[in-house]
């Protein structure tokens, strides 16, 4: 197989797959890229809503399949040119651990199979910001945290995606396929972002836990898109979060009253985001168009800055 990496309008002469469709990331990620021109096939074990209104791709399947079955796998993924695989257990605590670690891993492991017994020409997935120390119970070496902290696995859920990232690159070297891991922060929407003033603001040390990170999940479904179409080669792990962080504080000031003493960039400022998103900028052109000031600015909550 050839390891060049093919870009946007090559990828769109077949069919991407998207896994996880009826979650919240492939709510998101499926209007986006029929919106883009992509005709996609849809695959979850839940029922799909179809979005609506018209749009220049086209939705030529919705499937239920066991994912951690490989027959199913190799059914739903035979004839696309790639997959953006987000079906997973999204969290950790929502099953026994070792029900996530067992799933996450196998039904991962059956998609990248399929995706190089078929030979699709990339492979864009989920994996996730709890790579990098998640929950913040230690405070981390360094802020704002990029790529470099990791792996700190903290939970069975965790350690499910180090394990997946690992298995990536061995798909990657042997296949010649790119696989882009898209390490997502909390993913959220404007109805979330109206609780920050009563769930968030109020004490720090609430969602300290990711470094009060987020990303809107408009901004997780232009990332899937984006990495389809980034000339990419081997296997890529990128952080995908917001521009900015959920607190009205800046960052500065709230990692001195939460985690003092943790060295920051010289470079950090305002409100910016303590995890890094400049690979994925460097890597995918990936820039934000989303931030929930947007949001409460329009209802009076908050100034947008």
């Amino acid at each position: 197989m050839s390891d060049n990496p093919l870009s946007g309008p090559n990828l769109q002469s077949r069919p991407v797959v998207l896994t996880g469709a009826a979650g919240r990331a492939g709510q998101a990620t499926l209007p986006h890229l029929l919106a883009h021109g992509y005709d996609v096939i849809a695959v979850d074990t839940q029922p799909i809503t179809q979005p609506a209104g018209d749009f220049p791709g086209e939705l030529l399947g919705v499937l239920r399949a066991d994912l951690t079955d490989l027959g199913q796998t190799l059914e739903v993924i035979q004839g696309a040119g790639s997959v953006v695989h987000l079906a997973n257990i999204p969290a950790p605590g929502l099953h026994a651990p070792h029900q996530t670690f067992v799933q996450n891993v196998t039904m991962n492991h059956s998609v990248f199979t399929a995706a190089t017994v078929l030979g699709l020409s990339k492979v864009v997935w989920a994996s996730s910001e709890t790579t990098l120390g998640l929950p913040f119970d230690v405070p981390p070496r360094y802020a704002p945290v990029d790529e470099a902290h990791y792996p700190f696995p903290e939970s069975s859920y965790a350690l499910s995606k180090v394990v997946t990232e690992t298995v990536a690159e061995d798909f990657a070297r042997k296949s010649g396929i790119p696989f882009v891991a898209l390490r997502f922060s909390n993913i959220l929407g404007p109805p979330d972002y109206r609780r920050f003033p009563s769930e968030a603001w109020p004490d720090p040390q609430a969602r300290k836990w990711n470094l009060w990170g987020y990303i809107d999940e408009r901004d997780a479904a232009l990332a899937c898109r984006l990495a389809l179409e980034a000339p990419i080669s081997g296997a890529v792990s990128v952080i995908i979060a917001a521009a900015d962080t959920v607190m009205p504080t800046p960052s500065r000031e709230l990692m001195a009253q939460v985690f003092p003493g943790v060295p920051l960039s010289d470079s950090l400022g305002g409100f910016e985001t303590l995890l890094s998103i400049g690979q994925a900028r460097q890597r995918l052109g990936f820039e934000p168009q989303h931030r929930w000031r947007d949001t409460l600015s329009e209802q009076g909550e908050v100034r947008a800055d």
